[in-house]
């Protein structure tokens, strides 16, 4: 039976030399990121993981574009919340040099999330520790704003990515705009409104284009019934873990839900932080629940930054 004792989940991270987190939809909830996953999970009146594939994209890439446009406005909006923050903290060697016992540890977030407010935090974190005057080395390759591949894998990719559809280009670029094109400004308002407004048929060239060669973008999104490209290098990583935490998750979605039991098989530890129950607490040798922005930061003994 998993164990709720802190002292006891602090002293396995004190043992911990090589930490893998795992995080999904509920580290986001808290900053108003809406899940779209199981009962209730509609958009307008379209079951919304049903939009999350190839063919509706093919079928309708207006509606799709609109859904997209809609959660790249919510993410926009958010900020990150203090389990975000406990985890950017956790990734960098100057905070966990003070609770694990390794000097040289190594910590690596696998997100779920398509959001970036993990990448928020972390850039957020490291800015107010270049803005004390003698502060030690932040170590890692994390120095540089942005982490590694091997400190943070976006797996599900991310929402500010826009990728060509043209398969001679396949351009892959960032885009923070609001809106990201013209055609798509308002169309938010349509979800929110209680009024039952016709839904737009936005026309496929106003919608976002790739700067390259001009032909239709998507969002940089890994669709249900796609692979995910950074499947080989979440599961390395996880082999050699000692130490999985996993917030915000149901451990339902493969490949990220089989990270846990790959660190359980090598003899690792593994933390669960979840509002609820789900099925992947037979893995857990710990099991906290409740908000994850309460009780992770509470578990590692962290005061994490506001706002």
């Amino acid at each position: 039976m998993a164990s709720s004792n802190i002292e006891a989940f602090r002293e396995a991270l004190r043992s911990s030399k090589h930490i893998i987190c795992l995080a999904g939809a509920g580290l986001s909830a808290a900053s108003g990121i809406p899940t779209f996953r199981g009962a209730g999970g509609m958009w307008r009146k379209y079951d919304a993981m049903s939009l999350a594939t190839p063919t509706a994209f093919r079928n309708n890439p207006s509606r799709v574009w609109q859904f997209y446009h809609y959660r790249r406005e919510k993410a926009l909006k958010a900020q990150p919340n203090a389990a975000h923050y406990a985890i950017a903290m956790l990734s960098l060697p100057i905070f966990r040099n003070a609770i694990v016992a390794s000097d040289d540890s190594t910590f690596s977030l696998v997100t779920q999330n398509v959001d970036e407010l993990s990448r928020r935090a972390l850039r957020t974190v490291q800015s107010r520790l270049r803005s004390q005057e003698g502060t030690p080395n932040l170590g890692g390759s994390t120095i540089n704003n942005d982490p590694s591949p091997t400190e943070l894998l976006e797996i599900h990719g991310s929402l500010f990515d826009l990728l060509c559809t043209s398969g001679s280009c396949r351009t892959v670029e960032k885009n923070y705009n609001s809106p990201i094109c013209p055609a798509l400004k308002g169309t938010e308002e349509i979800y929110e409104s209680n009024a039952k407004l016709p839904e737009p048929d936005i026309p496929i060239e106003d919608l976002p284009r790739c700067r390259v060669c001009g032909s239709l973008a998507r969002p940089g999104v890994v669709w249900f019934g796609e692979s995910v490209p950074q499947v080989y290098l979440m599961h390395k990583i996880a082999m050699e873990a000692d130490l999985c935490i996993v917030v915000g998750t149901s451990s339902e979605v493969y490949p990220a839900a089989g990270v846990a039991q790959i660190v359980r098989e090598a003899g690792g530890k593994v933390a669960v932080f979840n509002i609820d129950r789900t099925a992947g607490d037979e893995n857990a040798d710990f099991l906290f629940l409740g908000p994850c922005e309460e009780t992770l930061p509470a578990a590692l003994g962290l005061e994490v930054p506001e706002g």
